[in-house]
């Protein structure tokens, strides 16, 4: 299910690589919830053994304070990427002051050190990306609005310099802003990265060359985050191939913020002649269909629209738990879920956990688009407070096979108090889940 990890853990920027144990690791950016600038000064390494479930290795790598592993930056860590070479894993990073290194560990998950910059790349550009080639060559790839791309020296401190290209692909030819990564399958190179040709950073892209330092053709947008997120502005990540399967992993914002970033995966299908087709952002990842008789938490919507937005609370002292849930709902503000399996018993009823220190309004259930089939209308009463959750129902029309689910929030209802029927432009009521029942 997306998003991908623990409720706790804003990781974007992730590059996904299975290694010799089977375990899938991610290696990505961490942003800190709240915080009104991209990434932190420290990495984590996350790994699974099937996808669906992830271990925190801990802080695998840190750029500030006395435990710091790099020692001529002290700025936020950007977009990393990891290889395992010659018996060891590198990992190549960047901070926010454009600075380029590297540094090694023996263990997938770090403790990454050593760290030094990367020669010729250094000071240059931002998230750096790195192949290890069938005879064992090492390539680096860099870049912001130009990819730089070149062959590294053996001890991967530095690029061979007359081996670099600075124009790999561009924003004007490829619609390329940042954030490449790059993957070989069946002698093609596939260089995937943030696009921003249809006119923000939401896409990710692939091109294509039979060679590790092209020249690279355009082959089509992969996946677009466009609406995960009222504030929404860029996307990166990777595909990788896990136990013979491909997926991309991509990441969402939340919190209406162009930051607070979470790593996302769908799975993605290579054609006859290694072209990829674009995939559509679901909540259900794949995992498959959500149960339509499980609860489904409503801060997991792959699309949101209006003033809604996603909020967390907690951990308190007496709580260390981490919730999340939809708030500043408006009229007309709506939330939807791809995909909601009905299959396993039929439905009469919607439930939904929510609340309102007032009379909040109405949700209407639409399947398959925001104002599609209508099968339902659930009254929001007075519960005493946005998060004094309390679970409401009313019947819906029969339904059966897998369908999107969107949740239409209204302020007027019939039926509704005469001196609230014309809906109050502000604030309705939060969100916490919701689910379907037979009775």
């Amino acid at each position: 299910m997306n998003p991908l990890l623990p409720i706790q853990y804003f990781i974007p920027d992730v590059e996904a690589r299975q290694w010799g144990d089977g375990r899938m690791y991610l290696y990505g950016s961490c942003d800190i919830s709240g915080r009104t600038s991209y990434c932190s000064w420290e990495y984590h390494v996350f790994s699974s053994a099937d996808l669906v479930n992830w271990v925190d290795h801990g802080e695998s790598f840190r750029s500030t304070g006395p435990d710091s592993d790099v020692p001529w930056s002290s700025a936020p860590l950007f977009a990393p990427d990891c290889i395992y070479h010659n018996g060891r894993y590198y990992l190549f990073f960047c901070n926010a002051d454009r600075s380029e290194g590297v540094a090694e560990s023996l263990s997938p998950a770090g403790r990454f050190s050593g760290a030094a910059p990367v020669e010729g790349a250094d000071g240059d550009a931002i998230d750096p990306a790195a192949l290890v080639d069938d005879d064992g060559q090492v390539y680096y790839y860099w870049g912001q609005f130009h990819l730089r791309g070149a062959k590294l020296r053996p001890d991967l401190r530095g690029i061979q310099k007359e081996t670099l290209r600075t124009d790999l692909i561009t924003e004007a030819e490829h619609g390329f802003h940042e954030g490449a990564s790059i993957r070989k399958r069946n002698g093609i190179y596939y260089l995937v990265y943030t696009d921003i040709s249809r006119g923000r950073a939401t896409c990710m892209a692939y091109a294509t060359s039979r060679s590790p330092l092209g020249p690279f053709t355009k082959g089509g947008i992969l996946i677009d985050n466009t609406g995960c997120d009222p504030q929404s502005w860029n996307n990166h990540g990777s595909i990788a191939e896990f136990n013979g399967r491909w997926y991309i992993f991509y990441h969402r914002s939340s919190q209406a913020s162009n930051f607070n970033r979470r790593v996302c995966i769908e799975p993605i299908q290579f054609n006859s002649d290694g072209s990829i087709a674009e995939v559509e952002m679901t909540t259900q990842g794949i995992t498959g269909p959500l149960p339509a008789n499980r609860p489904i938490e409503a801060w997991r919507a792959c699309l949101l629209h209006g003033q809604v937005r996603t909020a967390a609370s907690g951990p308190t002292e007496g709580d260390p738990a981490v919730r999340e849930y939809l708030t500043l709902i408006h009229h007309g503000d709506w939330a939807g879920y791809k995909y909601v399996d009905f299959t396993a018993q039929p439905v009469r009823f919607f439930h939904a956990r929510a609340g309102s220190p007032a009379y909040g309004g109405s949700i209407e259930v639409h399947l398959d688009a925001p104002d599609g089939e209508l099968i339902g209308v659930c009254a929001v009463p007075r519960t005493g407070g946005w998060q004094k959750w309390a679970t409401l129902s009313c019947p819906v029309r029969p339904v059966d096979g897998v369908r999107a689910v969107y949740l239409v929030c209204k302020g007027n209802v019939a039926g509704a108090p005469d001196e609230v029927r014309t809906f109050d432009p502000e604030r309705l009521f939060d969100l916490e889940s919701f689910w379907f029942s037979a009775g």
